[in-house]
């Protein structure tokens, strides 16, 4: 069982542990319900308002940030078919916010938690989801999004590399976990690599010749994407002392980063040419030393390391 099942898992168990759900009046009567039959609900198609992405912005913080993404709240937004009427369909280069890209991304999340067909939404625009893509890679970087949001990007990209079997999701996925990522890997330990394996040693050379110089480097960020993913990962946990306070945000984040690369290494269409960069930057080296690992709220952190 990979660790994204595992946790899929947890999480059922923990919602119904938080009490029985909402009555229709309750439904009727809530804030999301009152905007969805503004704004997106299919039964009020001939009176919606037209797209507004303030409404996005004012959902994202008032019913998932500032709920402390709280699990009923987003249950809400799922069940008035948010994503499928309102957020996807409005998605594009102009709309693309921070706001708007994890709402996105919280939905998905949810779809998987209650464990019903998450993909389907972006079909109706596939030509968008590279750009979607692209914009969810970008995030994981940067210092934009606050942990607890990057964590909650981590659980995404989780599964989108599960959902290999979608082509509109390999299409994208398999393009950060290719030969071409080797490109990351210090040229000594590369160069070790290609000699084990003649096959590999000639398709590089191909990939190669084949690029010219313009189109490698519009490439590279993809390729050394999953590497400085874990950099930055390292340099996260070594800001986590042996004793003392340490916020639940950076542990969770730490716990799901470990799931995604344990589901890489076991995922036989992402760990061939994964686990090697993995190694190479140390990874398990440096997660069984780091201070995480010796805390006792950490203990999570050690049994999937």
């Amino acid at each position: 069982m990979t660790a994204t099942k595992q946790q899929a898992e947890k999480s059922g168990t923990a919602a119904k542990a938080k009490g029985p759900a909402p009555t229709v009046e309750q439904i009727n009567a809530d804030r999301i319900t009152q905007l969805a039959n503004q704004y997106w609900a299919p039964y009020a198609a001939e009176k919606r308002l037209p797209f507004n992405s303030k409404v996005v912005d004012e959902i994202y913080c008032k019913e998932i940030k500032e709920s402390n993404f709280a699990v009923r709240r987003i249950m809400m937004l799922e069940f008035s078919q948010y994503v499928e009427n309102f957020l996807w369909p409005n998605f594009g280069p102009d709309t693309k916010n921070l706001a708007h890209l994890l709402s996105i991304v919280v939905m998905i999340n949810e779809k998987f938690r209650e464990r019903v067909p998450a993909w389907e939404s972006f079909k109706t625009k596939p030509e968008q989801f590279p750009v979607f893509f692209r914009a969810v890679l970008e995030a994981c970087l940067t210092d934009t999004a606050s942990l607890k949001e990057q964590t909650a990007l981590l659980v995404f990209l989780n599964h989108c590399f599960n959902s290999m079997e979608e082509d509109l999701i390999r299409d994208q996925a398999k393009r950060l976990v290719s030969l071409s990522m080797w490109v990351s890997l210090q040229p000594h330990r590369r160069e070790h690599e290609l000699k084990q394996n003649s096959k590999w040693r000639k398709y590089w050379k191909t990939l190669q010749k084949k690029e010219s110089e313009e189109q490698r480097r519009a490439q590279q960020w993809e390729r050394t994407f999953l590497h400085n993913l874990m950099a930055r990962f390292i340099r996260l946990l070594d800001t986590i002392p042996e004793s003392g306070n340490v916020s639940e945000d950076k542990i969770h984040y730490c716990e799901r980063f470990l799931e995604l690369m344990i589901d890489l290494e076991a995922l036989l269409p992402t760990r061939r040419f994964f686990n090697t960069v993995m190694d190479d930057c140390h990874l398990v080296t440096r997660c069984k030393l780091s201070n995480l690992s010796k805390r006792e709220d950490g203990q999570l952190f050690s049994q999937n390391k």
